[in-house]
């Protein structure tokens, strides 16, 4: 057991998303947070990581518990797949709660022990004393975690921001805030992903006008995608459509589900009634709102399915406008830009923030980032939530501050906080989890490999007819699949297929009686009859079926020894 207060991150540092974060107490331990990010293109065929949370494996006996900060993916969407694998109790608030107990309905898992707790509320993790104090962000109930050891007091932010006119929710409490760091806070963990952007985020109360502003000035069906989880821009969209004479449509089951999450907890008092998606056909398109998922490029979301063409009941068409009122993920660029492009090429408009005051940041600004350091004055800080840029841009405005230590952090790398002087207590292993059909794999697994040397050197399949001696039976059929120019492949069929046959042929007896060495000789022919180079690696697959003398004697009848 380590003696001492310890902070490690087994996600969020050196990137946006999968926010996982492990507190240590002489030996106990209390997670914060367990979230999912986006697979980029080096990982064909994913959606979504997950945190690899092989660490804790050993010390599960050690775990006190997690606790949830909000409601968003990147923080809370890891749970249900990995719960399994912590197997502790989990606190957070009762609309979090109502957002995690839909997901596990959704996989159709049994819901854990869910501690549901209010903002102020004292609660104990263990040997950890904790209190959520409420921040504003884009989610409601959205908190920072106030926690108090031997060693001294700590404030993991969360997802914050400060916002004079918050429409759902109340502001960030700052009096608690303030409060809690007169008693003297030993560090601060703080969100990292506006660090570079100077001033303030905005308010949500000054997007809902420019939203009204603009819907009301189009002609054409509307269609405004968000995140799902903001349900103030939901709520802001809606009203604007509704005041411009239209009807509203949802469209995406993650919406309909986060705003019956909403509802569940008193939200959207004011959020006018919801259409069936039938209305989006049905309706004239200058009577139509719709409300659609989609709003990073999600390949399954109804908005890439409605730019394809592709949604069974809903369809844009020229003339009609998409409002993307959210800020393009970063990693997300090629994806969201080759939405766009799709659906200009359909005539559609498409206005982003680029364009219009269409959205303002859930994450502080420096000026707020600063205000918060001026209410706390922790004597260590550890940016968390960012990529290896906004990281160091926070170290660095940390200092600038008059903080004693700013520690930059890797992933794994384990911070000894207290007693002493804080350092560096070695690394834990972390790592990737790719979903795929509902298994975690990691990224170097034989699946994603595979994939990727398809995608980018395509593939060859040879399929091979032999007798139990060994002789080909029929001219080989090879299929090829990005790997040669289909001109120039179609030209050297023929040539290809008499090239594997004299390979195959040339073998000796007790040679080409194995499977395994024939396949390995195909692949040799086919890669010197293309003289590929050796950047170029096709996938080669070889397919072998032989036919004894009882299936063939039959088939050689039947065809009057057209097998020979």
């Amino acid at each position: 057991m380590s003696e001492g207060l310890y902070f490690t991150a087994l996600g969020g540092l050196e990137e946006i998303g999968l926010n996982c974060y492990l507190y240590e107490l002489d030996g106990r331990l209390m997670l914060v947070d367990c979230g999912v990010g986006f697979a980029d293109e080096t990982l064909p065929g994913a959606e979504l990581l997950f945190p690899d949370l092989g660490h804790l494996d050993q010390r599960r006996s050690d775990l006190d518990g997690l606790v949830l900060t909000h409601a968003h993916e990147d923080h809370l969407g890891a749970v249900p797949l990995l719960y399994d694998r912590l197997a502790c109790p989990i606190w957070c608030t009762a609309f979090t709660a109502a957002v995690l107990r839909r997901k596990f309905a959704d996989l159709q898992r049994p819901v854990p022990e869910l501690r549901v707790v209010q903002p102020g509320e004292a609660f104990a993790v263990g040997p950890f004393g904790c209190r959520f104090l409420h921040v504003t962000h884009s989610i409601p109930e959205s908190n920072a975690l106030a926690i108090e050891t031997p060693y001294g007091a700590l404030l993991h932010t969360g997802d914050w921001k400060l916002d004079p006119a918050p429409l759902v929710g109340p502001r960030t409490d700052v009096a608690g805030i303030e409060a809690f760091g007169h008693q003297g806070l030993l560090a601060l963990m703080a969100d990292s992903t506006n660090v570079m952007v100077p001033g303030t985020s905005g308010s949500e109360a000054e997007v809902r006008e420019s939203l009204a502003r603009l819907i009301a000035s189009r002609s054409g069906r509307v269609a405004v995608t968000t995140f799902a989880s903001n349900l103030a821009r939901l709520e802001s969209a809606a009203l604007a459509g509704v005041a411009a004479g239209r009807e509203v449509v949802a469209v995406g089951r993650s919406i309909l589900r986060m705003l019956e999450a909403a509802r569940e907890c008193g939200y959207l008092a004011d959020m006018p009634p919801l259409r069936d998606e039938s209305a989006a056909v049905t309706l004239p398109p200058e009577r139509v709102l719709l409300l659609v998922t989609g709003s990073q490029g999600e390949p399954r979301s109804a908005l890439v399915r409605i730019a394809a063409g592709q949604h069974p009941r809903v369809r844009l068409e020229p003339g009609d406008t998409v409002i993307f009122s959210s800020k393009i993920i970063p990693g997300n660029e090629r994806t969201l830009f080759a939405l766009h492009n799709q659906l200009i090429a359909g005539g559609v408009e498409v206005i982003t923030e680029e364009d219009h005051f269409v959205h303002v940041s859930g994450h502080p600004c420096q000026e707020e980032m600063e205000q918060m350091y001026r209410w706390v004055r922790p004597r260590i800080a550890v940016p968390i939530h960012g990529e290896p840029r906004h990281l160091i841009a926070h170290v660095r405005l940390a200092r600038r501050l008059g903080v004693e230590q700013a520690w930059l952090l890797r992933n794994g790398e384990r911070l000894r906080i207290a007693p002493g002087t804080p350092a560096r207590a070695g690394v834990v292993p972390t790592g990737r989890l790719a979903l795929e059909d509902e298994q975690l794999l990691p990224p170097d697994a034989d699946l994603f490999r595979a994939r990727r040397r398809a995608m980018h050197h395509g593939s060859l399949f040879v399929s091979l007819v032999l007798d139990s001696y060994g002789s080909v039976l029929a001219p080989p059929k090879v299929a090829n699949v990005g790997a040669v120019e289909p001109g120039r492949f179609a030209e050297l069929e023929e040539e290809l297929s008499q090239a594997v046959t004299g390979a195959v042929e040339a073998l000796e007896d007790e040679v080409v009686l194995d499977d395994e060495r024939v396949r390995e000789t195909v692949r040799v022919a086919v890669r010197q009859f293309f003289a590929f180079s050796r950047s170029k690696r096709p996938i080669i697959d070889v397919q072998i079926t032989r036919l004894t003398p009882e299936v063939l004697e039959p088939l050689e009848e039947e065809g009057g020894g057209a097998m020979r």
